[in-house]
């Protein structure tokens, strides 16, 4: 719980209440938030001031271990950035969408979570230098993070068929897609449900 509590008190500097930081981590309970937090204010990192009934908290941004703190809760920003740049500058054939989803995209994954990113192809067949890639990706990630890359690699026809199933992954996609190259996974499904229609 610490990590989504400190993310969210690392991206405002107004005082939340316990209950408005565990409605926006949303994760974990909210008795197990105030008790983060009730911790977090011994070591100093957070305070804690009593308001009427209730306790506002506030990232400590003089402790010595804050800009750690907000450093840590940008990377996401950072591996998105390095992913966008490889995919832009490594790739001869590039997706029509690469966005992240799962725990990573929400915001609650731990040291030992897989990053989940789902890749569509432009084209149905998989060539040799389309697998390289996608490989080397993967092999970039691990260095950058230590966590393993799992790619949901499929072509635009096939994105087509998890639309048409009702596949409830698609919904995942839906929930948590963060756009790491190409277009918006939203928009690209609003504008192929849109063009299946037509014909």
């Amino acid at each position: 719980m610490d990590a989504p509590v400190l993310a969210i008190l690392a991206r405002t500097t107004k005082p939340l209440t316990g209950r408005q930081i565990h409605l926006l981590a949303a994760s974990g309970s909210e008795s197990g938030t105030r008790r983060v937090l009730r911790r977090l204010s011994t070591t100093g990192l957070v305070t804690a001031t009593e308001v009427g009934p209730s306790t506002q908290y506030l990232l400590n941004r003089e402790h010595l271990a804050a800009d750690a703190v907000i450093e840590l809760v940008d990377l996401r920003g950072k591996l998105i950035d390095r992913m966008r740049e490889t995919i832009d500058h490594d790739w001869t054939e590039k997706p029509l969408t690469a966005s992240l989803f799962g725990s990573v995209a929400r915001g609650d994954g731990g040291m030992g979570s897989d990053i989940d990113l789902l890749v569509v192809r432009p084209v149905d067949e998989i060539h040799p230098h389309w697998e390289q890639q996608v490989g080397s990706l993967s092999e970039w990630v691990h260095r950058w993070t230590g966590n393993h890359l799992q790619v949901y690699d499929v072509s635009r026809a096939e994105l087509l068929a998890h639309f048409a199933a009702d596949e409830p992954i698609v919904n995942d996609w839906l929930r948590d897609c963060i756009t790491v190259y190409g277009q918006d996974f939203r928009q690209l499904r609003n504008r192929l449900m849109r063009r299946g229609t037509e014909q």
